[in-house]
């Protein structure tokens, strides 16, 4: 199979996930570049972070003319991302390739098992409190900036379980973080010179971008707990993949 059809299915698969989860797909984009189409592992970080960018920012323009973005909660969490998401970047580029690999793995795993936990979406909105939701924040911009992931996987079930948004609106308000934490993790990466590969990058953002549409109709049509939950059993066996292959 071509790398081109490689990228723009991969993409389409990541872009589906993010816009029907508003988190999770993101996790995909690195073990897809790397066991699909030959990126080294500092390479598929740095271009998850391109492709995470671009398609959270459609997916967070789809959710908001729908109004299930919450700019003050989110803005928030993003702003207390930032710094942390750029640290972690700067150290990421430092790592030995099998330990970037291991702590995927490890990262992919917790995300798998947060998703089988279905946060409940019948409580009632609570008012933010700005201690727990930097917290939470710098938590999820540590993880963007390290892996080169959204960071969603957490966001989502936070801002229900810890600040009482519905599942809608956290799924659209996680969108704002993982694009904010993102863009700060991919500017301290510019300097890295790690060489990006936009003959794949962009195709793969395209598929993304077009699924991230889809994907925001297809929640609204497919019971939440099963994608997500069939999603989290796909993301449990490439953390096990990657696991293995970093320890081998």
């Amino acid at each position: 199979m071509s790398t081109l059809v490689l990228a723009l299915a991969a993409g389409a698969v990541i872009g589906l996930a993010l816009g029907a989860l508003g988190g999770g797909g993101s996790v995909l984009a690195v073990p897809a570049l790397i066991y699909l189409l030959d990126f080294t592992p500092a390479a598929a970080t740095t271009a998850s972070l391109i492709i995470v960018t671009a398609t959270s920012a459609t997916a967070l323009y789809a959710h908001a003319t729908s109004g299930n973005v919450r700019w003050k909660t989110g803005a928030l969490f993003a702003a207390a991302g930032i710094l942390p998401a750029v640290a972690a970047a700067t150290l990421a580029a430092r790592l030995p390739e099998a330990g970037l690999t291991a702590a995927f793995a490890a990262i992919a795993a917790l995300a798998a098992l947060a998703m089988f936990r279905t946060p409940p979406t019948d409580r009632q909105p609570r008012p933010v409190r700005p201690a727990r939701a930097a917290g939470a924040g710098a938590g999820l911009g540590t993880i963007t900036g390290f892996l080169g992931v959204g960071g969603g996987f957490l966001a989502v079930p936070a801002l229900v379980g810890a600040l009482g948004l519905r599942m809608r609106a956290a799924v659209g308000t996680s969108l704002l973080v993982i694009t904010v934490n993102s863009l700060a993790a991919l500017a301290a990466r510019a300097g890295t010179h790690t060489p990006l590969h936009w003959a794949v990058i962009a195709p793969f953002t395209g598929a993304a971008i077009l699924g991230a549409w889809d994907g925001k109709r297809l929640a609204a049509k497919i019971s939440g707990t099963t994608l997500q939950r069939t999603f989290a059993a796909v993301l449990l066996a490439v953390a096990a993949l990657m696991l293995a292959d970093a320890i081998r």
